[in-house]
């Protein structure tokens, strides 16, 4: 009989300072402040706007990186201006001692906010020793609120325990709460207004996001694309005229209000409205691959640098030599979908 046991505790040798040489900016002038790491290219949910039904293969774990070697990643980019670090996956939640890498990774001179993106899945349970370890907020991906849809959508998601997650969260304070929806075609498009409707008496952020065309979902981007100007004009059909509200300029969405709601709708439109002029990101891939965009297949190997015995001055190095080379943004005008990774692997 095979005995499920728990995780051993995460004991760290936390990595040695190096001397900063300066903030991380591209050769366009724009300074680098925000990662996005990936902590596992595993997910409990197959959405179908982020993996193929079938055919997805995952990585072994000793390609992705240790625990240590993800602080020790972390710990350069906080040498170098970056103050916000944003966990993602695949779903980050089941990757092992995320409290405690939560912990650490706020333990760093420099940062001042870590969130994370999940499915809410096993939130309820974990949302309490999330904000105990120092995490800020969270995100979270919830397409629909119709059960039958959201299972569909997720090809075998409970809606019940998602929702149990979002109110526990609220509960200990892991807010402001922003909600994501991916907008499909024959799928959700009618569904955001009912979403929209949770900002009424909630402050929380509904954002709304087109999707895009991801490795292995290609065909759902080709069919399913809703641009965010066709669901704001679903709204406005519904409340009437939405209130612009100001936002920060690093924010990728647009910030709307219903009049009179406690919360807000956002509008995140890569496809029709890009915002890669205030682009302030880069990505981690669970396997150590810095991605300098979302939408172009440039990475630059970080793993197998720490795993070579390099200093932290090499690494510094190399971190700062591939920010500097960051393109200007991402090709879909020019019909370039040279991604190379679908979304769970890359980290969104």
């Amino acid at each position: 009989m095979t005995l499920l046991m728990e995780p051993k505790p995460l004991v760290l040798r936390r990595p040695a300072s190096a001397t900063s040489s300066g903030v991380a900016r591209d050769a366009y002038g724009r300074q680098m402040t925000y990662l996005r790491i990936s902590l596992t290219d595993r997910c409990n949910f197959r959405c179908v706007y982020c993996m193929p039904a079938i055919g997805m293969t995952f990585q072994p774990r000793d390609e992705l990186l240790t625990d240590e070697e993800l602080l020790r990643s972390i710990s350069a980019f906080a040498r170098h201006g970056f103050t916000k670090f944003r966990l993602t996956g695949g779903e980050p939640t089941i990757r092992p001692h995320l409290v405690d890498l939560v912990r650490e990774i706020k333990r760093f001179p420099g940062v001042e906010e870590v969130t994370m993106t999940t499915n809410a899945l096993l939130l309820s349970r974990l949302a309490a020793p999330l904000r105990e370890a120092g995490m800020d907020r969270i995100n979270v991906s919830l397409d629909t609120l119709d059960p039958v849809k959201f299972k569909a959508m997720t090809r075998g998601g409970r809606l019940d325990l998602v929702w149990a997650g979002l109110e526990e969260a609220e509960r200990v304070g892991l807010s402001p709460i922003k909600i994501n929806a991916v907008v499909l075609k024959d799928h959700n498009e009618h569904d955001v207004v009912d979403m929209a409707r949770l900002t009424l008496e909630r402050p929380w952020q509904m954002r709304f996001l087109e999707i895009m065309p991801m490795e292995g979902v290609g065909m759902v981007y080709d069919e399913n694309l809703v641009t965010s100007g066709q669901t704001r004009a679903v709204l406005e059909d519904a409340y009437g005229p939405l209130q612009h509200v100001s936002s920060d300029p690093g924010d990728p969405a647009t910030v709307w209000r219903i009049p009179g709601a406690a919360g807000t709708i956002g509008f995140i439109s890569p496809v029709s409205e890009p915002f890669c002029a205030t682009c302030n990101r880069v990505r981690l891939s669970a396997d150590g691959k810095l991605r300098l965009c979302l939408l172009r297949s440039d990475e630059v190997d970080l793993r197998d640098l720490i795993r070579s015995g390099a200093s932290d001055d090499e690494l510094d190095r190399r971190l700062l030599g591939a920010i500097w080379r960051k393109p200007w943004g991402h090709g879909l005008a020019e019909n370039d979908r040279s991604i190379g990774r679908g979304m769970s692997q890359i980290g969104g």
